[in-house]
């Protein structure tokens, strides 16, 4: 089904981008494709995978699942309230949860068993409570930002704290809405934060010991039109979202977004080398940056300006341009990106999942049989978890999705299973607040 006519005040919008891009579009020499570049690091080693895509390379899966769901290997309890996925390297699962006043990070074995468990600070006990980054493992340590914006760095072996910051009060940044959810991004000895304060943008921490390696200058926050309080912009705080890293034309890019803004940051300097206004109504940017061809997608819920935006690269200076406008409105659920088409689910601007045409943004085909939810891709299909608890087998065709298999994971009734799901070593990992399942999905 083809979507609807965009409403006027957004094609006049998009409209007004394109014109002042034309020249630059018309004129620019053609760019070389972004390379997503991975973690070193063996498993699932951080948000969204290696390369923090939602992409998994593994084969060899079951292609359907029994009635009621695959095999259930072990489920683990007691891990504390809270939305933030897993990591798995070698012999260790790590994630992150909310146990009475304190933010809990836990280290289990491969069959659910607790290893050691070490605090990061307070709980979140504001709107939506409970714990939401994962964590990330860099050379034998664990990264991970709580809530209230302390950074820690944690032997990966014990639990033994080795340094701590607080990344609000280092750079002059005030809390947000929903409270900071970023999941860390560890590029070589840098660990990557979204500051969004006053004294910075985005900051690179050494990760031997948290000093300050970069700094980017702070921006100020864009305005929806017709703002009822139209005064002076105050700085861009950090969003709900987490970065990606890439290299395009023999430059490494950090893309992320705040609250109000898409920007690229040269990842080894911090050179802000653009920034893009989205403005939206309740300034909630979550949707992990996807990339494809030379390109990043960018979207969130009730947004201006969402969509498929250009790198072009001339020398020193890097610019974006609008390809195509979103009909996608995911928030924080994720998209993938496979071949040339773009898959994810709608927010508020319909219900249940889409495909998308990467070159053009049409929508191909879409279902609504599933809510939306987050997602993963694996052997050929879709793993969908939808927020009311529904675990999916989907497989993508030319002209509609195939459900292929459906269980009901956790309750219906809170609409708020929203840690992303998890596949290594043909096992597929859920949470849902306090537990962590472990299903047998590869094939014996």
């Amino acid at each position: 089904m083809r979507a609807k006519a965009m409403p006027v005040f957004m094609l006049i919008a998009w409209a007004a981008i394109f014109a002042g891009s034309a020249e630059s579009q018309q004129t620019a020499p053609p760019t070389h494709f972004a390379r997503l570049i991975p973690s070193p690091e063996p498993g699932w080693p951080q948000w969204r995978g290696p390369r923090r895509d939602g992409i998994s390379t593994e084969t060899n899966l079951l292609s359907t699942w029994p009635e009621g769901g695959p095999h259930l290997l072990w489920k683990a309890e007691g891990l504390g309230y809270g939305y933030a996925a897993p990591i798995i390297v070698r012999d260790r699962i790590f994630l992150a949860g909310d146990a009475g006043p304190d933010l809990v990070v836990h280290a289990l074995d491969l069959e659910g068993k607790a290893v050691w468990k070490a605090t990061n600070g307070a709980s979140w006990n504001g709107p939506y409570p409970g714990a939401r980054a994962a964590c990330a493992y860099a050379d034998g340590s664990i990264l991970h930002l709580n809530a209230h914006g302390r950074l820690a760095c944690l032997d990966a072996s014990t639990g033994r704290e080795r340094w701590h910051v607080n990344i609000l009060e280092r750079f002059g940044g005030r809390n947000i809405t929903w409270a900071l959810s970023e999941c860390l991004l560890v590029d070589g000895p840098r660990v990557m934060v979204t500051a969004g304060g006053e004294r910075a943008l985005m900051a690179a921490l050494d990760l031997k010991n948290g000093r300050t390696l970069w700094t980017t200058p702070a921006l100020l926050e864009a305005k929806m039109p017709g703002d009822s309080n139209p005064g002076e912009a105050a700085t861009e705080r950090a969003g709900y979202s987490s970065p990606v890293l890439f290299e395009m034309a023999g430059r490494r890019h950090l893309v992320n977004l705040s609250q109000t803004h898409g920007f690229g940051v040269d990842a080894d300097t911090g050179k802000l080398l653009w920034s893009q206004p989205l403005p939206t109504r309740y300034k909630v940017l979550a949707c992990t940056p996807a990339v494809y061809q030379d390109s990043v997608f960018l979207t969130g819920p009730d947004g201006r300006n969402i969509g498929l935006y250009r790198i072009t690269a001339i020398g020193e200076d890097v610019s974006v341009a609008p390809r195509w406008p979103a009909k996608l409105d995911t928030c924080h659920g994720g998209v993938i990106v496979m071949g040339e088409r773009l898959y994810g689910s709608w927010y508020r601007g319909r219900k249940g999942w889409a495909c998308l045409d990467a070159n053009t943004g049409e929508v191909i085909y879409q279902t609504s049989e599933l809510t939306k939810g987050s997602a993963l891709w694996a052997d050929g299909r879709l793993y969908v978890l939808t927020e009311d608890g529904v675990m999916a087998l989907v497989k993508p065709g030319p002209d509609a999705f195939e459900i292929v298999s459906r269980f009901p994971f956790a309750p219906k009734h809170k609409n708020d299973v929203w840690a992303h799901p998890v596949l290594l070593n043909g096992r597929l990992y859920l949470r849902q607040h306090q537990a962590l399942f472990c299903y047998e999905v590869g094939k014996k």
